[in-house]
């Protein structure tokens, strides 16, 4: 493998910026992500846009391993003025280059190492970053009956490999109340503001009626694991956390509605299935109010069962190439990765970057270990083709 290609392929990636949320961004992303696949295996991918988002596949034979990753970044257009690319003293920085453009480069250059990619399919999709809406049923159907899901998510912290994830819901609890003017007639208007602030604290105490008196904060960074089994209590209990919230249009109105987001997280189904009933549960306090209830589960939680024979599998490849032993985290975050486990493919995830600072100010890559990360990962697309 030839790091120096493999970094101006990232480079390549990184300065077409790809904000989830800039359609004609992510379709000119795909388009030099498509490019680049083609220069590396030979073929050209398959455009598939869906609600406007562009998404590629590569097919070759009959697939029994799929190999998944996204292209879009949460970094707005324009992002690359104040974090430009680079590579300096051995890391590389830039949007996305950790979340997951570097995982794209090494996936391509480890098709690339193999003899033939004969029953393998690449997926990248354009909308992991807000949720897969567009491509969830397309991560599906292109889990569905394989050996193996390996995404190219970028590592846990030290380049543990990602061998469980809570599964994700999100919501939107509306207020529907009664507008009136607030120095001549408060009294007329039903108060969507104040209902808002009940509904804050009622969603607040759903988590403690789930976790049977476990703290939030217990284990939600999650817990490494070099060999022993991740439970749901290693993940941490369930989160359910009020986020954006607004309410009222002027200073001196009654607010006639009130809106609040929540982002519920969840290390198991039947607990994410609890969270989905206390939530559409809530009830209004203020007399003249009512509540609408939007959304629900997301993302299925990626169960351990789910991993645990291909960490074993990593860990024998890693110790052949011999690299550094593999350990395993149970992680809080969600990827596509919830969704291939959730269709009964047994999946491995984190199998990207080394580096860290995800979605933030410090995202970077060690460069160093990006030829090793390519080569745990042909190894274990050789073991389960064989």
């Amino acid at each position: 493998m030839n790091l120096d290609v493999m970094i101006e392929d990232l480079r390549e990636l990184v300065v077409c910026e790809s904000f989830s949320a800039d359609h004609q961004a992510v379709a000119r992303s795909a388009r030099v992500v498509a490019d680049q696949g083609y220069r590396r295996l030979g073929v050209r991918a398959e455009t598939i846009v869906i609600g406007g988002v562009t998404h590629l596949r590569w097919t070759f034979g009959t697939p029994r391993v799929l190999l998944l990753g996204h292209h879009d970044t949460v970094w707005p257009i324009g992002s690359l003025l104040t974090h430009p690319w680079s590579v300096t003293g051995g890391i590389a920085r830039g949007p996305g280059v950790f979340d997951m453009k570097a995982g794209l480069v090494q996936m391509f250059h480890a098709l690339a190492a193999l003899p033939s990619p004969d029953g393998v399919c690449v997926l990248v999709t354009g909308d992991e970053e807000v949720g897969s809406p567009t491509s969830r049923a397309l991560v599906e159907e292109s889990a569905r009956g394989r050996a193996a899901a390996f995404v190219l998510e970028a590592s846990a912290e030290g380049g543990a490999l990602k061998i469980a994830r809570k599964g994700t819901s999100m919501y939107e609890v509306v207020v529907h109340g009664r507008g009136a003017h607030a120095g001549l007639d408060p009294g007329r208007g039903a108060n969507a503001g104040v209902e808002l602030a009940h509904q804050i604290l009622a969603v607040t105490g759903i988590a403690d009626r789930v976790n049977d008196g476990r703290a939030p904060g217990d284990g939600a960074h999650g817990r490494r694991a070099d060999g022993d089994r991740v439970t749901p209590e290693s993940l941490g209990p369930a989160t359910v956390t009020p986020t954006v919230l607004s309410a009222g249009t002027t200073g001196n109105t009654v607010p006639a509605l009130a809106r609040l987001s929540v982002d519920a997280r969840v290390p198991t189904l039947a607990t994410q299935r609890r969270v989905d009933e206390l939530m559409r549960a809530l009830s209004p306090r203020i007399a003249g109010t009512r509540l609408e209830i939007i959304g629900g589960p997301n993302r299925p939680p990626m169960e351990h069962s789910s991993s645990a024979g291909l960490f074993a599998l990593a860990r024998e490849v890693a110790a052949e190439l011999g690299l550094a032993p593999l350990t395993g985290v149970g992680v809080g975050g969600a990827s596509d990765g919830n969704f291939t486990a959730g269709a009964g493919c047994p999946t491995l995830d984190g199998l990207g970057a080394v580096g860290g600072g995800a979605h933030a100010d410090d995202e970077h890559v060690v460069v160093a270990e990006i030829p090793a990360r390519t080569a745990l990962l042909a190894g274990l697309i050789r073991a389960v083709l064989a």
